[in-house]
This record gives structure tokens, C-alpha cells and sequence, in this order.
């Protein structure tokens, strides 16, 4: 198993680990509700809004590998540069330089 030392050499393997369109999609449908819950967790203060946009987060994400990318997400074995890079690719998608 490759060992990765920064998030730089991390990056391009995780974009290999989402080559789906349909995974790709279902991240960033994941990560918009989770700025969405983090909102109304910030507007309303009701604390259910951080394990629901957990949910959504990891939810939508690994729905997206087990059934459309047809692997295991990164996250399992890279939790923080998986974070990390799961908000450059949504960056990446909103400017366009990653097709939606």
C-alpha cells in the first residue's frame, strides 16, 4: 500500500479514487448539505445539525463509492487528507475545473 507524506503527493490519488461522474456528484450534493447544516447549526443553535451534516457528508460520499465508484473510500485509510481533499475537489468542481 502507497504511504502518502503530504497532501500534495495525496491529491492526485484521490481524484484517481473518484473517476466516476455519478461519486463525483453525489460528494458534492454531500458537501453542499453539509454547509447547509453547518449554517442552520450556526443560525438556529440546535446541535442536531453536526450529526446530520456528518450524515450527509459521509453518507452521500460512500453511497457514491460502494455503488458507483466501486471502492472503498479513501477516508478509511486517510481521514484528514481525505477531508482535506474531499473540499479541493468540491473548490476544483464549483470552478470548473473538475466536470460535474
Amino acid at each position: 500500500m502507497t504511504r502518502f507524506d503530504s497532501l500534495q503527493s495525496f491529491y492526485p490519488y484521490y481524484l484517481s479514487e473518484h473517476q466516476n461522474l455519478t461519486c463525483r456528484r453525489l460528494h458534492f450534493v454531500g458537501s453542499s448539505l453539509v454547509l447547509g447544516c453547518i449554517a442552520a447549526l450556526i443560525l438556529t443553535g440546535q446541535w442536531f445539525w453536526l450529526p446530520a451534516a456528518l450524515l450527509c457528508g459521509y453518507g452521500f460520499a460512500w453511497v457514491g463509492h460502494f455503488v458507483f465508484e466501486k471502492n472503498k473510500p479513501a477516508t478509511f485509510r486517510y481521514p484528514l487528507y481525505s477531508f482535506i481533499s474531499d473540499w479541493i475537489m468540491y473548490k476544483d468542481i464549483l470552478t470548473g475545473k473538475i466536470p460535474f
